[in-house]
Order: structure tokens, then sequence, then C-alpha cells
């Protein structure tokens, strides 16, 4: 028998600090690219994977507009859990280096019957106040966090 507080659920939304520190280090990163004294080739291979790790990042990880990007995450009799759109809700075994700090909750994770190991940011401006704290001490302190997967 579980309580109503053993579940709990937090969607969330892009964040616009996560966005503008990417910017930030992005502009950082051409602009080192475009100040090196190398050959005009390579600067432009370098400005060309800046450009593609932009594509490639800020529509999964930071807008989250695609189907692909995980939304929300919930935690209840059935352990932990990540939300996209294409897959639904799909278990996960969160990894002991997981991060619940005040600006951001970093999470280390990998889902059910997979090796690899995946990372979310979740920064405390894209979800309400209330649910961010109740996320980091969930995470902190709950107790089969880092139970491995059945």
């Amino acid at each position: 028998m579980s309580s109503p507080s053993d579940a709990f659920e937090c969607w969330w939304q892009p964040s616009r600090w996560l966005l503008a520190c990417y910017g930030l280090i992005q502009g950082l990163a051409l602009l080192s690219v475009g100040l090196v004294d190398i050959v005009l080739w390579a600067q432009m291979l370098g400005a060309a994977f800046c450009v593609a790790h932009a594509l490639w990042v800020v529509p999964r990880y930071l807008l989250l507009t695609r189907p692909s990007a995980y939304r929300a995450l919930r935690c209840n009799t059935l352990g932990w859990q990540v939300f996209s759109e294409v897959s639904g809700w799909q278990t996960i075994e969160l990894h002991p280096d997981s991060l619940a700090l005040p600006l951001a909750v970093l999470l280390h994770f990998r889902l059910a019957g997979q090796r690899r190991v995946r990372s979310l940011c979740i920064p405390r401006d894209s979800l309400a106040r209330e649910q961010h704290r109740r996320l980091r001490v969930r995470l902190k302190f709950s107790r089969h966090r880092w139970a491995a997967l059945k």
C-alpha cells in the first residue's frame, strides 16, 4: 500500500536561463575559433562543429521541441521514470553522480535494458519553485534511488 506522498511527478518547460548560458558559451567558442591563429579551413571546420552542435542540442535539450526530448520525471512504486512523446514513460536507473543543487538538478541515468548513460539538466526556472524544491528533496532522500533495475 502506498500513500499519495510516495508518488512524485514533475513536467518541465524550456529554460530561458539555460538557453542564455548555452548561447553565451557557444558565442565564446565561435569567437575563440575565429581568433586562434590557424589556417582558414581549420577555422571553418571548428565553426562548422560549433554550428552542428547547436543544431543538435538546442531543439533536443534546450527548447524541448523534438518528440524524443525528455519532458517529465516521476517516482512511484515502480521506481524512477522519464517521459518523452516518442517512448512514453520509461523506467530508469539513477546513477549516484546525479546532483540536486539549488540552481539545477543534474540527472545521470540509464534506461532499462540499455548500457548507455544519459544526462539531463533541469534548471530551477523550468519548474515552479516548489516543484523544483520537491524534486531536489526527493532525489536527496529517496530510499531506493540507486536501486538496480529489475
